[in-house]
């Protein structure tokens, strides 16, 4: 339908339809949901108008068409779009951070109490993310507390940029701050919390993972090493020297890695306080903190 006449005005109820006909025959999962995500972000419409007003003349289609197209070549939702919601927060996406998943809200709600309290009892919070992305941890802490602060830390620039772009966007750009850094390498202070999402898939396994995953995730977000544990190593070696006394460190973890990281951890003096499980009932937080 709309191939033919790219330039030509359609009924926004027919767009819905034929962008959900086309993803629906390709086998996409969800794709009615997809099809009305993409055609309300691609032509400026909204739900209600898509039910009280079918026949709403729609023009200029040429980016939803290209963005249907690339649906269905693999690319996951939110990287064409552009942005993912993340603790009710809306954060841009960018190609060399994750796309923030649900799981990790487990380790956001895991780590808020201790903030918290730490912001209630000393006026303020320091807080170091390590591997930020987005920003996402981090962010959707210091939206839920006022008096926390915080530093996100990542390799890659593009994440650094996008991460500060999105503080800056959610007006929390004055508590703040993101460097890039191979983990600690430029990092000074003491923080009363260590959080990470870091990478944690073994090398021999990123072959493996599902398209959406394998090919548009940025894999040195994804490849933990041999054994998938390298980050942990590392931040279970060298992050005492960051942490200030009475500190948390809090880590997301393979569903399959809690007594391998907490071996590794417990060899450099922490020790587990708490285990967390997922929504779907994996483990994925821990906890540690150095006597």
């Amino acid at each position: 339908m709309w191939a033919t006449m790219p330039d030509a005005a359609h009924p926004l109820g027919a767009l819905l339809r034929e962008a959900r006909r086309r993803l629906s025959e390709a086998g996409v999962t969800d794709a009615a949901l997809d099809a009305r995500l993409l055609v309300e972000h691609f032509t400026g419409t909204t739900r209600s108008q898509a039910i009280t007003d079918p026949t709403l003349p729609v023009h200029g289609v040429e980016p939803l068409i290209a963005a249907v197209e690339r649906r269905l070549a693999g690319e996951p939702l939110h990287r064409i779009l552009g942005f993912r919601e993340f603790y009710g927060l809306k954060l841009e996406l960018s190609r060399e951070t994750l796309e923030p998943r649900p799981d990790t809200e487990t380790l956001v709600d895991a780590v808020l109490p201790f903030v918290r309290e730490v912001s209630e009892r000393r006026g303020a919070c320091r807080i170091l993310d390590l591997g930020t992305g987005t920003g996402a941890i981090l962010l959707a802490v210091l939206s839920a507390c006022p008096k926390a602060s915080g530093m996100g830390v990542d390799i890659s620039a593009d994440a650094v940029a996008t991460a500060t772009r999105n503080a800056d966007h959610l007006g929390l750009s004055n508590r703040f701050a993101a460097v890039q850094s191979d983990w600690f390498e430029e990092i000074s202070g003491r923080y009363d919390v260590i959080a990470s999402n870091p990478p944690y898939i073994p090398s021999q396994q990123i072959e493996g993972l599902q398209q959406e995953v394998r090919h548009f995730d940025p894999v040195r977000a994804l490849d933990g090493g041999a054994d998938g544990l390298d980050p942990y190593r590392i931040i279970g070696e060298q992050g005492p020297a960051y942490l200030a006394h009475g500190g948390l460190a809090a880590l997301e973890i393979g569903h399959d890695q809690k007594a391998d990281v907490t071996a590794i951890f417990s060899s450099c003096g922490w020790s587990l306080v708490e285990a967390l499980t997922d929504l779907g009932g994996n483990d994925r937080v821990l906890l540690f903190t150095r006597p």
